[in-house]
This record gives structure tokens, sequence and C-alpha cells, in this order.
């Protein structure tokens, strides 16, 4: 799809400084603009580049003066980076205006569908099904039974929901996502077997949360695993049964999760973060990449290290840990001189 200088500064509000016909089909880096694509200068440091872009259109503040001959349209904004992201965000929204029910693709007669929905080819959709409106659901997902998806919401290419799960209003799923698959629940028996304990809860997840690639949230054994508004999860993470992450918590990847965990509001978990099941989490929690969590864990704390330690006392640590040898040569030379002087 192809736009004018003109129309694009009708969208942000902006003025043109050039051919207003000239045309556009793509976004690029400044530094990296050909013909054809629009670009934006907000940083000054990229001010060079405007001079040698092949970019047709480049956004700029309104009180940009060129000091030398330029070969790309201008479009003067107040804001060229604030411009710059709504123009990503109304680019974003046309590419992803589908709508209808693509073939071959199989939707229960029971299921409920809203207004102005798009489900694409080779997707299922179970019995009692309940879809809201304006939600997107791309090829190849799985939607189980009695499944609720609120208005708005995007479920990416195979994004799997199993059975009785609930998504709230404007979350996004993304590809590979699953959704309520069984909890990692096993009791041994008198012959050191394993019997499989049945996981009949499900996974409930509220309004404006956002899933990454590759992440699996387990149904509870009994109850839901619940994801609360406005959380954000990275790809490959893995959240076990029964666990309660409160609102506004980010979790970078790789991160895990155990069982029964309940972690608080507004906390901050980098990558690869393991945490052990049955303990709580408070709220506002920093935790470090990488970190260890064996225990409960109060409001406020900053934690790093695997078993983790409080943040001042890991760097503390650290310091001694890192002049480990210097501290033992010396510690020898000592007992030397006094095994001497004995």
């Amino acid at each position: 799809m192809k736009f004018t200088a003109e129309q694009i500064a009708g969208i942000l509000e902006g003025t043109v400084d050039g051919d207003p016909n000239i045309e556009v089909s793509k976004l690029s880096k400044i530094e990296e603009g050909v013909k054809g694509s629009l670009t934006f200068l907000a940083n000054p440091k990229y001010k060079p580049y405007i001079y040698t872009t092949k970019a047709s259109i480049t956004i700029v503040n309104s009180d940009f003066e060129p000091e030398e001959a330029l070969t790309t349209t201008l479009i003067k904004v107040d804001d060229a980076y604030g411009a710059f992201t709504k123009l990503l965000e109304y680019y974003n929204q046309i590419k992803m205006n589908k709508s209808g029910v693509e073939n071959p693709s199989f939707v229960s007669d029971s299921a409920k569908i809203g207004d102005d929905i798009y489900i694409g080819a080779f997707t299922y959709v179970g019995d009692n099904v309940t879809i809201g409106d304006n939600v997107k659901i791309f090829p190849n997902s799985y939607i189980g039974d009695n499944v609720t998806i609120g208005d708005n919401s995007i479920v990416f290419s195979g994004g799997k929901i199993y059975s009785d799960c609930i998504i709230g209003k404007s979350c996004v799923i993304n590809s590979g996502a699953i959704i309520g698959a069984d909890g990692f629940g096993f009791a041994p028996n008198e012959k050191g077997e394993y019997s499989k304990v049945p996981q009949i809860g499900n996974v409930i997840i509220e309004d404006n949360v956002d899933i990454g690639a590759g992440t699996t949230i387990d149904r509870a054994t009994l109850g839901s695993t619940i994801i609360r508004k406005g959380v954000k999860l990275d790809n490959q993470i893995q959240i076990a049964h029964n666990v309660e992450i409160g609102k506004n918590t980010v979790i970078a990847a790789q991160t895990g999760v155990a069982g029964s965990t309940k972690i608080g509001e507004n906390c901050q978990i980098g990558g690869q973060v393991g945490i052990v099941g049955h303990v709580t989490i408070g709220n506002n929690v920093k935790i470090q990449a990488q970190s260890g969590i064996g225990r409960h864990v109060k409001d406020n704390e900053v934690l790093q290290g695997s078993p983790a330690l409080t943040y001042g006392d890991y760097n503390k640590s650290y310091v001694y840990f890192k002049n480990l040898p210097k501290i033992v040569k010396n510690i020898n030379e000592i007992e030397k001189k006094v095994d001497g002087n004995n």
C-alpha cells in the first residue's frame, strides 16, 4: 500500500516541505533509507544522514532547517519521534486489518462469535467458545472448548488455548504460546512409579496482557492459574500450575515460575530467573537476570544471585569473590610467616 507525503502529513498534522505527491510504501532507518521509503530524524547525532539518505520522505521537527541541499521530502511536525511512533501504530493497524473467516477452518456451531472478527485458515474453534468483537485469530491456531476471548484481543499464528481458559480484553498472545496445558502434576506410588494427577482447573488472563512467543502457562490442578491486568511476559517463559502474577508485572525471557507461587504487583523480573514453588513474592520487587529465588520475598526487595541475595549484599560479596585468589595467597603467606616464627 502506498501513501503520498500529503496523506501522511494529514495523518500527522504536519506540513510538507518538498514534493507533496511523492509516494512511499515502507519504513526505514535514516542511514539505510531507500527510494520509496519513509524515515525520521529525531536524534541530532543522526543529522548528517539526512543529507545522504535515499529515503523519499523524512519526518523532522518543525524547527529543522537544512544546511545543505536535500533529496528527501520533509514532513515537519512538533515531535518527530512521537509522530513516527504514531505512524508505526497506524501502519500496524492497517497491516492487522483482516476480517472474516477463512477456509479451510472449523468453527463449532455452538461458538458465539462477535462483530468484525478475523479467523485465519486452518484454525479450530471448539464447542461453546465465546469470541468478542474485533478479535483477530491468525492461521493454524487452536481454541478449545468453552474458551472465552475478550474484545480486541489477538491470537497470532500457531497460538494454542486449551479448554475452559478465559482471555480478557485487548490481550496479545504471540505465535507458539500455549495457554492451559496440563500442570506438572504426578504422584509416586509404592512401586516408585509416577501416576498423573488430573489437572482440572483453567487459566485466567485478565485485560491488557501480552504473552510472548513460545511462552507456556499451565492450567491449575484445581482453581485457576491467574495472570492479572497489564502483565507483560516475554518469549519462552514457563508459568506453572496455580501461579498468580500481580498486575503490571513484567518478566523477561526464559524465566521459570514453579507451581503455586504468588508474584505481586509491579514487579520486574529479569531473564533466566528460576523461582521455586509455593513462595510469595511481594509488590515492587526487582530480580536481576539469572537469579534463583528459593524463599519468600518482601515488598520492594532487589535481588541478585543464585541463591539470590539482596542486591547490595550480592555486589559486596562479588568484590570478595573476584579477589578470592589474592586473598588466599595473602592468607598462605601469613601462615608461612607464622609457622616460620614457631
